[in-house]
């Protein structure tokens, strides 16, 4: 039904559809009054979504009614500055599908955005909606500072283009994007849409004919471990979050996702096939939600310059930052810190120690925690981190555990050798430090066994030095097919060993979907070193054509409190979807690959004549096999653990990332000669032995040897010396650095910067300046007591 105010506004003559490209309305004002109705109309129906969603999920939470899509929206829920952005681009498209629906149902007629909108409609939309802010270019800061530390948004990483890898913003595309309409319905839409002339399969039939365990027992890898697997989900953690909706329900309407199998945005639901034999006859589709778009993308994208395509946000950083530690804005970053001492810590569980050794805080808001039930009937609550994926499953959480407490032992040790660092410096100097660490272990340990010595020499020779004409954001594709390829290797027992690497006496093995938000068992269960013993000493699962998807991630994801549970692959599959990936044939022709045309071809490529049969029987060309699939499908290329394609998109990304980084750790300034040789001492089996009471393990951990193969004692594996991080308190010509009391100082270059103790408020300008005749260019600050009444 068309609002009243709609039809007045179309009555008095003062929205009518362009003619020319010239606004037809008469009178600005009330053109602009319109406009103003409609968005606050859009905005009244979001708000409204959201808060229902709310609400129904604490309700849920309080009844025990979880669904196994309930705590996938927990960890795909847009949050903090993210949660802003989306909603704004949801205002947007919901304020434009007002627009669009009323104007056509009066017009009868087929309109679009540009028909009806002025570049000033725009503005004013954009305005109101919030997504000026993020279309507004940031001004970036140019000083010694500015260029030590990494923003945690990493805002003015890339000087040209600020937003250029920084959480909030698009993924890259690599190819355009296919959408069933061509901006924005995910392909498969509507089943009697063809593509290369075929229609889609549905994700779970291919799920079911594909990509099932057809033996029981689990092939496994004799080369990787595995914490290789976990190292790579830890990683994908670092780098791409494509967050839902902040809405369970449709917009207009108020149709819940849960409760029906319409499509409609955000709702595209997973049909089920006939006769699956894991659902009854009453389930027709398991809830899928969009992934949420970014503003001024799909209808109004031509008009934002995004060509009339929606585009998905990435709500994390781009580059390898150690991001899932610290968030990927301010307000996570405070949220995860120590206010209470100025020591650049980051905050501990108060209710839980493991014998000492620290836990992660509990999140805050408790009632909204989706965590399962301990034996007791009891419930420990989801654990907070920099990333809200962190209580997905155990093997995660306790990286989580432990880089917590790497965090802080750096913090700890980096005072001791410079007494005179604010909290604020030791905090931003550790996790500067964390971040060099996950570049090396990722690119001297982790990323060449995945590509192969051919992929390496190909995408990643030698470091030359940073390029900031190179894209680091994260390519859609890497993140919706390329980077899931670990999906396949992932071992559906979950081993908890004792100190002899035997199975634990009083916390045996579990399957894997019982770890699911489960952080009672680390608190109840001997903590973290029983799941890292577990994962360094057993294999890798090996991927086999005819083995993908275990059955723990297939037919039980999240099957934790509901009896609908998830199924990984067609998650995957329907993702690609909704991002409007192109086929494997065409990444293949990205990657300068052959193109299979016939079942031959692709029997050539995969080495598998079953295969390749049952995958044209689905798609009836190669055009339409999603490239994730594609991917895994093939066999992997010498001495690495992906397939062709894999390695080109996964070489290709890992090359961006580290050429494009201002802050990569071998850039020149980045650290000094001395700081580089220390880090290069860093391994994932020297942080395990600092931050647990585990003393033997193996030195190379993503390696597979059977215990005591390779193993060796924490005594004999090398540490980083930080003492290339003492700082000099003499700054040349002019000498030692003035001490002021109750502060503190940091140097950069010839400039210091000093701050006050808490209960001190700074006096004069807070940094001096070295000058080449050897004198300060001014007198250092003071600092005087807050507590007191003087003026």
């Amino acid at each position: 039904m068309v609002p009243m105010w709609f039809l007045g506004a179309f009555i008095t003559g003062f929205f009518m559809p362009r003619t020319d490209g010239v606004h037809a309305g008469s009178e600005e004002a009330l053109g602009s009054l319109f406009i103003h109705n409609t968005v606050q109309e859009a905005i009244k129906m979001v708000d409204k979504a959201y808060k229902e969603t709310r609400e129904s999920h604490k309700l849920k939470l309080t009844k025990r009614a979880l669904t196994s899509a309930d705590l996938l929206a927990y960890f795909k829920q847009p949050m903090a500055e993210t949660r802003t952005a989306v909603r704004s681009a949801e205002y947007m498209e919901t304020a434009l599908g007002l627009i669009l629906r009323n104007a056509n149902h009066i017009h009868k007629r087929s309109l679009n955005a540009s028909d009806l909108l002025t570049q000033s409609d725009l503005d004013t939309i954009s305005r109101i909606t919030g997504c000026s802010a993020a279309l507004l270019p940031p001004v970036c800061e140019d000083n010694c500072w500015s260029n030590r530390y990494r923003t945690f948004t990493s805002v003015c990483n890339n000087r040209k283009i600020p937003r250029l890898g920084a959480a909030n913003v698009a993924f890259a595309r690599w190819l355009p994007a296919q959408y069933e309409d061509g901006f924005s319905l995910p392909k498969g839409w509507t089943r009697r849409t063809l593509y290369s002339g075929f229609r889609l399969p549905l994700v779970r039939s291919v799920s079911n004919q594909i990509l099932q365990m057809a033996n029981p027992n689990i092939p496994l890898d004799q080369d990787n471990t595995h914490i290789f697997v976990q190292w790579g989900q830890w990683l994908d953690h670092d780098l791409d979050m494509a967050p839902q909706s902040g809405s369970v329900q449709t917009f207009n309407d108020g149709i819940n996702c849960d409760k029906t199998c319409a499509r409609k945005s955000p709702c595209f639901p997973i049909m089920i096939p006939p006769n699956d034999s894991k659902f009854n006859d009453t389930i027709h589709c398991m809830p899928f939600f969009r992934s949420a778009p970014v503003c001024g993308t799909g209808e109004l994208g031509s008009l934002f310059g995004y060509v009339n395509i929606r585009e998905q946000i990435n709500a994390v950083t781009a580059f390898i930052d150690s991001s899932m530690v610290y968030g990927n804005g301010k307000s996570t970053a405070n949220r995860i810190r120590n206010q209470t001492i100025d020591l650049g810590l980051l905050t501990i569980n108060q209710n839980y120690s493991d014998n000492g050794l620290d836990y992660l805080p509990f999140s805050r808001v408790q009632l909204e925690s989706p965590s399962a039930m301990n034996p007791n009937s009891t419930r420990v609550p989801c654990f907070l981190a920099g990333d809200g994926r962190a209580n997905e499953h155990l093997g995660l959480l306790s990286f989580h555990v432990l880089f917590l407490r790497e965090h802080n032992r750096l913090a700890r040790e980096l005072k001791k050798l410079n007494p005179h660092w604010s909290g604020e410096t030791i905090f931003q100097e550790t996790r500067k430090i964390m971040g060099a660490f996950h570049q090396i272990i990722t690119y001297r340990d982790y990323v060449p066994r995945l590509l192969g010595p051919a992929a390496m020499q190909k995408y990643l020779p030698p470091y030359k030095g940073y390029n900031d004409s190179i894209d680091p954001r994260i390519a859609n594709v890497f993140a919706t097919a390329g980077f899931r390829y670990s999906h396949v290797t992932i071992h559906p027992i979950v081993y908890r060993f004792n100190e002899s690497y035997q199975e634990h006496p009083l916390y045996p093995n579990l399957p894997l979907h019982n770890s699911f938000f489960s952080p009672w068992r680390i608190v109840d269960q001997g903590g973290i070193e029983p799941i890292l013993r577990g994962l360094l000493a057993n294999p890798a699962k090996r991927q086999e054509q005819n083995r993908m998807l275990v059955d723990d991630l297939r037919q039980h994801l999240f099957e934790l409190m509901s009896r609908l549970p998830l199924d990984l692959a067609s998650l995957n599959l329907q993702r690609s979807r909704d991002h409007g990936l192109p086929g494997y044939n065409a990444w293949r022709t990205f990657c300068g690959l052959s193109e299979p045309k016939s079942v031959k071809e692709l029997r050539a490529i995969l080495r598998n004549a079953r295969l390749a049969r049952n995958l044209f029987s689905l798609y009836g060309t190669a055009d339409n096999i999603e490239p994730w699939l594609g991917g895994v499908s093939e066999p992997s290329v010498k001495g690495g653990s992906l397939g062709p394609l894999l390695a080109c998109l996964v070489g290709q990304q890992f090359k961006n990332l580290r050429d494009g980084d201002r802050f990569w750790w071998e850039n020149q300034g980045i650290f000094t000669a001395s700081q580089q040789q220390a880090l290069k001492q860093v391994s994932l089996s020297r942080l395990i032995c600092d931050n647990t009471r585990i003393e033997e393990l193996p030195q190379y951990v993503f390696r597979f040897r059977p215990y005591p193969e390779g193993y060796v004692n924490c005594t004999q594996i090398p540490r980083v010396d930080l003492s290339a991080w003492n700082e000099d308190v003499e700054v040349t010509p002019c000498g030692s650095v003035p001490v002021v009391a109750h502060a503190h100082f940091s140097i950069c270059k010839s400039s210091v910067r000093y701050t006050c103790a808490s209960g001190w408020k700074l006096a004069g300008r807070d940094t001096i300046k070295c000058l080449s005749d050897g004198q300060w260019n001014s007198a250092p600050p003071s600092c005087t007591d807050t507590s007191t009444n003087e003026i």
